[in-house]
């Protein structure tokens, strides 16, 4: 089983290898072929959900974001694929991404002749949005050791056995017992991929995200995604009785399943529902094949961190690197903010938790389209 790294390369105009016999092609995910681009997607070892053509139709579709969907051919041999889309935000400089609203992205190539063919399309595409570069946001190598003395962000990790007894028997004597607490407490869990299911999980969402002092997506965003993926957008829920006390979305590729959200009312928290939700994912996707499994973005060290960690999750380092129309400028890891920048985060998060839940379901989602992550 390989690891989900990237290796993307660091290339300048002096060192890139020839492009010549690669034919870029760009369309719009309404134009895309989309069993081609998903089938080449499935095949790529560093592939994620992301990377699907549903994640571009998704976000085109909700938002009204524009989204280009590159592809580099050899002949007639599909041979690489670069999801971006363009935010044009009211105030101040648009960005370039890929991809917006999650943790990863990039190019997915064959080689690195092919990798630098995708490069330079975003650049051109890049030009003629009027913006001096793009933002290509990679999954790095993983970190030896616990790796927990920089507050830097990473993506949590954990590779899968092959069925969810196996999954059960690697965890700790102790995971296992909080799973079981959970279900002594009496609560329940399942999985499903239906509509009503996610009207079930997004107004308890909603109300979660105020509580975080954030905006909300739109639950116009979460039914256009489940649309275009299908039986791969699987929505995890908790019951304590007939009341969602907990969920979580996962998002599935032939190798890989990741889960960009989940939240869990706090006045049932002492009864564990964010353990049954998270072992009840973790075995469906792992009954139903997947290899890798993204627990998302954490800062080292922090709570997040270390609850992913107890699932067996490890740290890999996000490598986003910023393009300028002349080249790599940057190639960083996404740091923890400042002291000051954390203050004036808290200020804001503060303010947004006062207002009623009405106005941040209905404000939320007109924010929340602007910021990429």
């Amino acid at each position: 089983m390989s690891s989900p790294s990237m290796d993307n390369g660091q290339l300048t105009p002096e060192t890139v290898p020839t492009t010549v016999g690669i034919d870029i092609r760009v369309e719009s995910p309404q134009t895309l072929n989309r069993d081609a681009w998903d089938a080449f997607v499935s095949e790529h070892e560093a592939a994620t959900p992301y990377h699907l053509s549903a994640w571009i139709l998704g976000v085109e579709r909700a938002y009204g974001h524009q989204c280009y969907a590159v592809m580099a051919y050899r002949g007639s041999t599909l041979c690489g694929v670069l999801p971006l889309t363009y935010i044009r935000r009211p105030v101040g400089r648009g960005v370039l991404v890929s991809l917006p609203f999650c943790d990863v992205g990039g190019t997915l190539a064959g080689d690195e002749v092919v990798h630098h063919a995708l490069i330079e399309a975003a650049r051109g595409l890049a030009a003629d949005c009027g913006l001096n570069g793009f933002e290509l946001r990679h999954r790095g190598a993983a970190i030896p050791g616990d790796g927990e003395t920089a507050p830097i962000k990473v993506s949590m990790q954990r590779a899968l056995p092959g069925d969810s007894d196996t999954l059960l028997g690697q965890f700790k004597a102790k995971l296992r017992s909080q799973i079981r607490k959970a279900e002594k407490n009496g609560l329940t869990g399942e999985v499903r991929t239906d509509v009503s299911a996610l009207d079930a999980f997004y107004p308890m969402f909603a109300e979660n995200m105020r509580r975080l002092g954030s905006p909300v997506h739109g639950i116009d965003w979460f039914r256009e995604l489940l649309a275009a993926y299908g039986d791969r957008f699987r929505i995890g829920l908790v019951y304590y009785g007939d009341q969602v006390v907990g969920g979580g979305i996962v998002l599935m590729n032939a190798r890989s399943a990741c889960i960009p959200w989940a939240s869990t009312l706090p006045e049932y928290n002492r009864l564990a529902p964010n353990m049954l939700l998270y072992w009840r994912l973790l075995s469906h996707v792992c009954d139903d094949g997947a290899e890798w499994f993204d627990f998302g973005r954490s800062t080292l060290g922090e709570g997040t961190y270390r609850f992913k960690k107890q699932w067996g999750a490890a740290p890999f380092q996000l490598d986003w690197q910023q393009w300028t129309l002349d080249g790599l400028n940057e190639n960083e890891h996404p740091a923890a903010p400042s002291p000051i920048a954390r203050w004036v985060r808290e200020l804001v998060e503060r303010g947004w938790r006062q207002l009623p839940l009405s106005v941040t379901r209905w404000l939320g989602p007109r924010i929340r389209k602007y910021i990429t992550l």
